[in-house]
């Protein structure tokens, strides 16, 4: 075959994507001169790495803010030149790493007080001066890989990060002539290239806040990190009024307070932040507050707003709270405090209960308020105390409180048991706590409760039955039986026996025990020399 007959094939033209490359032939441009063949390779391959929609680029591209001369349209057009304005921020290619990798995660910008000094220049620089107003390239290295570069323009560079002016004096004080003109600095160890860059088209936006509106908070605090880092004054401000005049959720504030722990902001919106972040009340003032919080749940007359209240204030105080380890603990002595004024109130309904139980109803007071109403109340407000009381594991003097109410004691005996059983809820979360070890007292407060409650207990079970609020009688039946266990095999004796007449008379109307009653009969009459050793000793 006869190759000399076949024409060479088109080359095509290249596009024109970069400021690393001239542009092609056209009427427009005309006078510019053809690059050497041995540059031209290499401006191609950088020429189709940075088109962002290029096949043969396997790398990603950011799409920015790029000067509208360099842009080419879809098809085989000149480039088109315009005498616009030109965007003083140029962006090239970045690099990426593995995919393994998340180039979307908002990670802190872990840099130094100073930036590294920057590199010399290479032997193109009077190619690159022909950028014009892109005086400045900034080269940022990811700390897990990847790069960024981006073509700045010097006086915006310099006006706005003091760091960075710096720099840029420092570069061109040790270079002369065209490689002075094109200051190179590189940045290494950027946790998150694309908060850098943001950080740096700020300088060139003449209203910040209404670009860190689209940003949003978390992005926000980012840029404050960074412009914390290269003292970008005016983004430290923007950032702070935005910050200071927006909600934050959970984590953002846990990211705000840790930036704050970490830089000192001398702008006069970072004390309102700070008053938003920490407490300037004392101690004593917390605990107050949580003692009126207490007090005021307690003298709650709307039932529903109450049992909301009680759910807040006791997530707020229990020990496996988030909010536990930033506050200091109630005073121990401020629960007691209350726990005995609801205790007082609860005796006097109670007499109120004895004086007009022979009338055949319950009186309302000026409250407009059943007497049964006010008595459930306050055993609601006694239960929820002695929630938190073990919750925090301080119940141990409860249980002498609750043992020393003597009169109660004498009043059940004479009173209805529709209004009756209601201390019989009090002693059946005791006996749970102690049933489930939840709470631990010596022997003899054990004793005490059982000789003192048991057998109101026994006699108040059905109505407990009937009138459960949220108790669990399984619950209560097995805690029974194991809080009688916790005492002396011979103090057992009168507890069992009580139980086993009560439950022989009323069956399913009294707690069955009958699990427990079989361990203790095991235990105390054992056969032979065991039963002897033990007594021996």
């Amino acid at each position: 075959m006869n190759y000399s007959t076949h024409r060479k094939p088109h080359r095509r033209r290249r596009s024109w994507c970069c400021s690393f490359t001239l542009p092609p032939r056209s009427p427009e441009n005309t006078v510019l001169s053809r690059p050497k063949p041995s540059q031209k390779s290499e401006m191609l391959s950088k020429s189709v790495n940075s088109f962002p929609n290029s096949p043969q680029s396997t790398r990603l591209s950011f799409v920015g803010r790029i000067d509208p001369r360099r842009i080419l349209s879809p098809g085989r057009v000149s480039p088109i030149d315009s005498e616009s304005t030109v965007d003083p921020v140029q962006e090239s290619t970045i690099s990426e790493p593995t995919p393994n990798t998340n180039a979307n995660a908002q990670t802190r910008l872990e840099c130094s007080e100073k930036l590294p000094a920057p590199k010399g220049s290479g032997n193109s620089v009077k190619d690159e001066v022909s950028l014009g107003i892109f005086d400045v390239r900034l080269n940022l290295k990811g700390k897990l890989g990847g790069s960024l570069v981006l073509e700045l323009n010097s006086e915006v560079l310099s006006a706005n990060s003091s760091v960075f002016a710096d720099l840029i004096a420092d570069y061109r004080k040790g270079a002369s002539g065209l490689a002075a003109k094109l200051c190179r600095i590189e940045v290494p160890e950027v946790e998150n290239l694309n908060v850098f860059r943001q950080t740096v088209e700020l300088m060139f936006e003449e209203d910040i806040i209404k670009r860190l509106l689209k940003i949003g908070v978390n992005m926000s605090i980012d840029i404050l990190e960074v412009s914390a880092c290269i003292m970008f004054s005016k983004g430290i401000s923007s950032c702070l009024k935005y910050l200071e005049a927006v909600p934050w959720s959970e984590e953002e504030e846990e990211k705000l307070r840790s930036l704050f722990n970490r830089f000192k902001f001398d702008d006069a919106t970072t004390g309102d932040i700070l008053a938003r972040l920490y407490s300037l009340d004392s101690a004593n003032s917390q605990q107050n507050l949580a003692r009126q919080l207490v007090w005021s749940i307690t003298t709650c007359a709307d039932a529903n707003a109450r049992n909301e209240l009680k759910s807040l204030v006791k997530g707020l105080l229990c020990k496996s709270s988030v909010y536990e380890k930033d506050y200091p603990d109630l005073n121990k002595e401020d629960l007691y405090v209350v726990c005995q004024s609801c205790l007082g109130l609860l005796v006097s309904l109670f007499e109120e209960a004895s004086v007009t139980a022979s009338c055949g109803k319950f009186a309302k007071k000026e409250t407009c308020k059943p007497l049964i109403e006010r008595i459930s109340r306050q055993v609601d407000n006694i239960n929820w105390l002695l929630e938190i009381l073990l919750d925090r594991q301080i119940a141990e003097e409860f249980v002498d409180m609750w043992v020393d109410k003597g009169e109660l004691l004498r009043m059940h005996e004479c009173t209805s048991p529709m209004v009756r059983y209601e201390l019989s809820r009090v002693s059946a979360m005791l006996f749970i706590a102690i049933g489930t070890r939840k709470l631990h007292c010596r022997s003899d407060a054990r004793l005490g409760l059982l000789q003192t409650w048991l057998k109101p207990m026994l006699s108040d079970f059905g109505w407990l039955q009937r009138c459960r609020k949220g108790l669990d009688m399984r619950a209560l039946e097995e805690a029974m039986g194991q809080a009688l266990l916790t005492l002396p095999l011979k103090q057992q004796y009168e507890p069992f026996m009580e139980w086993f007449r009560c439950f022989s008379k009323h069956g399913t109307e009294c707690p069955n025990l009958s699990k427990a009653f079989q361990i203790w009969w095991r235990r105390s009459f054992l056969r032979g020399s065991e039963s002897y050793a033990i007594e021996s000793r």
